[in-house]
């Protein structure tokens, strides 16, 4: 593909310290190096969803403008929120955090939105996704099960969509599945298809 003889071409960069999102990445063919950094994660608790991922994912391209010397280097980077009855749910850090963001979600649907930046010494693009995730009702049981079992402390909202709560509490996702997981391929592929061609 003409696409692909092209992305050679370029030094692609993957600023993020998520496996989920490198895993995502690689699976598109696409050639890409991660460089991760430790970019402060701090929002206006006021501002929409939608503007909380632009800005975050804006924020952390920014902290590698020195790495955006060649124009042929593109930076990719991304964040994710759930979103649940007017309030961000983001990592919860210990099992009692989490298993209050799973009792909060249990049979509701909530949001979930990645806001992902690409950019280059030259010009810049950002963009959402946004996927409506329905819970079924959680026991205690279940809950617990999983945060033995499982450690997604570092995930946004509490859980991993690709984990065992995924196949067993989920009932219905509108919208990019990968999303849910941490990165919109499908939309990342098309805007760096448009943001090179």
């Amino acid at each position: 593909m003409i696409l692909f003889e092209k992305l050679k071409e370029y030094d692609i960069i993957l600023g993020s310290q998520s496996p989920r999102r490198q895993d995502l990445l690689k699976q598109t063919h696409i050639p890409f190096r991660v460089v991760s950094k430790n970019v402060p994660e701090d929002f206006n608790e006021e501002a929409s969803p939608e503007d909380i991922v632009l800005s975050l994912c804006r924020v952390k391209a920014n902290a590698y403008n020195n790495e955006l010397a060649n124009p042929k280097t593109l930076l990719i980077t991304a964040d994710t929120i759930v979103f649940f009855n007017g309030q961000v749910l983001n990592k919860p850090g210990d099992k009692y955090q989490t298993a209050n963001m799973l009792e909060l979600l249990s049979g509701c649907v909530h949001d979930v939105y990645t806001g992902v930046c690409i950019k280059s010494i030259e010009k810049e693009t950002a963009f959402f996704e946004r996927t409506s995730v329905t819970f079924k009702t959680l026991t205690p049981e279940e809950i617990w099960f999983y945060l033995e079992n499982y450690e997604p402390f570092d995930k946004a909202g509490g859980y991993g969509i690709q984990d065992w709560i995924g196949l067993v509490a989920i009932q219905r996702i509108e919208g990019s599945y990968h999303n849910v997981v941490g990165l919109p391929v499908s939309r990342v592929f098309k805007e760096l298809k448009a943001f090179i061609c």
